[in-house]
């Protein structure tokens, strides 16, 4: 085995001007500061991680707000601060500092915000001002689970030279003889000045074999993004195929290693496989994937009650499920444990109206929501597209109307998913869906 794998490093480098917006479209992940704490999701110990338990302070202009102070010492100016939040049970306004940086109109997908810029030295102010969304005709007839009010919201850092976001999928090689890894790790340097970064990674069987490591040297640019392309081949994967039922999955982690040290732990598991659509039907190694879907099917407000009802679905022959929203994390974990394929759904569920395209009519032909509707999808998509368990995108309910803005959604999502299909079944007979 070779100490060193390293294939096409930093063949996509995009140089960035930083968004306005402090809310980051990318998978969910934190990191961790040791590699057991990553492996039993351990976060009391990791630098800079804190659980959001806001105190209620006030009802004012309609908002219900909360808020929580976090202390920001010399330590931290080397590292960015990230928001996650989930939870909410409406939309919100998020200040920091008295300062309004986001407005989310979707209630029901997680977010993550960078707040590093808005930051000062000392004790800062985090509000979430909760109130009824704007844009309400976008989840007609939808209804979450009664989670605890910011269950799963929390504050973590990354080093300004970090990992930002990855792609990752282990599938078989052209032969048909073993896997191929194919993962890129996108590393961004917020500093002003270049950079060198070393990450690794290593990859486990399902049977707890090392089958592959790697750690190497990357040169970022100031105030710019690069990316490393890893593709080691992984032999006697055919022993250890996921899905349709079939569990295991390979233990993937991702690493910084700075000044001898290892850094920021991200733990990631992938079955080995790869699903193909093509003439208008699903195809799994090379064989027709018979999908049987589960339609509406949403994770309920406790783990172990929707681990058992993922694990009924299975036996009474469902092997996909549909859900109505963009799902919390773990929901996709346990579909990727339990062998179980996802159609992920943005949260776009509008059927009032939704055969009038004229003013007033379907807000999918409204102009005006066209950034709302990308933001949905693009929510959804960066979120759950390394999961394994994600076998193709819905734009939204089936009955959710069609028009300029689900064209746009249809482009944008095409745009970045070159391999499974983007579906709605709304279209009226028009073309913005791989599935007809």
């Amino acid at each position: 085995m070779k100490r060193l794998f390293l294939v096409g490093v930093a063949l996509l480098s995009i140089i960035t001007t930083y968004a306005q917006s402090p809310r980051v479209f990318r998978s969910e992940f934190i990191t961790y500061d040791k590699r057991e704490d990553a492996k039993a999701d351990k976060r009391s110990e990791t630098m800079g991680y804190e659980a959001f338990k806001p105190e209620r302070i006030a009802i004012a202009g309609g908002e219900v707000r909360f808020v929580q102070k976090i202390n920001v010492d010399a330590t931290r100016n080397d590292y960015n601060t990230f928001f996650h939040i989930e939870n909410v049970g409406m939309a919100y306004t998020l200040f920091v500092n008295n300062e309004a940086v986001a407005e989310v109109e979707d209630p029901f997908t997680p977010a993550d915000f960078m707040l590093s810029k808005y930051l000062r030295q000392g004790v800062n102010e985090i509000m979430v001002g909760v109130r009824q969304s704007r844009t309400p005709q976008l989840q007609e007839d939808i209804y979450q689970p009664g989670f605890e009010q910011f269950e799963n919201s929390y504050f973590f850092v990354q080093r300004r030279l970090s990992v930002r976001d990855f792609n990752i999928i282990l599938e078989p090689d052209t032969t048909r003889q073993y896997a191929k890894l194919r993962m890129d790790v996108i590393v961004a340097n917020d500093f002003n000045f270049k950079e060198t970064i070393e990450v690794g990674f290593d990859i486990y069987d399902p049977k707890g074999k090392l089958k592959e490591y790697s750690v190497n040297d990357l040169e970022v640019e100031g105030r710019s993004i690069d990316t490393l392309h890893f593709n080691p081949d992984i032999y006697h994967s055919y022993n250890f195929k996921w899905g349709d039922g079939k569990t295991p999955l390979y233990d993937v982690m991702i690493y910084i290693k700075r000044n001898g040290m290892l850094w920021e732990y991200i733990p990631l598991k992938v079955g080995f496989g790869k699903t193909v659509f093509r003439g208008g039907k699903f195809y799994r190694f090379d064989n027709i994937l018979h999908v049987q879907k589960k339609e509406h099917f949403n994770a309920m407000d406790d783990r172990q009650k929707t681990f058992v009802a993922i694990e009924q679905a299975k036996l009474r022959g469902y092997n996909t499920l549909c859900p109505d929203y963009p799902q919390p994390k773990w929901f996709y974990d346990m579909c990727d444990k339990a062998g179980m394929f996802v159609i992920d759904r943005a949260n776009i569920n509008s059927p009032k109206n939704s055969n009038d395209r004229g003013i007033g009519g379907t807000p999918a032909n409204d102009p005006a929501l066209v950034n709302e509707y990308l933001e949905r999808v693009k929510a959804m998509y960066y979120r759950s597209r390394n999961h394994s368990c994600i076998i193709a995108f819905a734009l939204g309910g089936d009955n959710s109307g069609n028009g300029y803005n689900m064209y746009k959604a249809y482009e944008w999502l095409k745009s970045v998913e070159k391999e499974r299909p983007v579906i709605y079944l709304g279209t009226e007979g028009e073309w913005n869906t791989d599935l007809r």
